[in-house]
């Protein structure tokens, strides 16, 4: 089974959770990372929302926040993880940005 974490702000993946259970097939496991707190406006330091390690064969980016994304495509890019961030414009890492 492929391990998929989805990091999500205030159930922003929920949709996309429940497609990937309806229609995945029981193929793969889903770990989420929500954070549900209010932001400022700029994080200097991620590492308060952000974990040290993932253990995934791809990470889903939902987050609304740019520093979270740009700092967890950084992260992910370092753990040699996949990172997929529809709609948005991450220059930093290697995140895959579909448009929406």
């Amino acid at each position: 089974m492929q391990k998929i974490v989805v990091f999500q702000q205030n159930g922003s993946g929920k949709s996309k959770i429940e497609g990937i259970n309806k229609f995945g097939d029981k193929k793969f496991i889903i770990k989420t990372v929500d954070i549900d707190e209010p932001l400022p406006t700029v994080i200097d330091d991620t590492s308060q929302y952000l974990p040290d390690t993932i253990e995934a064969d791809i990470v889903l980016d939902f987050l609304k926040h740019r520093d979270l994304s740009d700092d967890l495509s950084i992260l992910c890019k370092k753990l040699d993880i996949p990172i997929i961030a529809s709609g948005k414009k991450i220059t930093t890492g290697d995140a895959i940005c579909p448009p929406t």
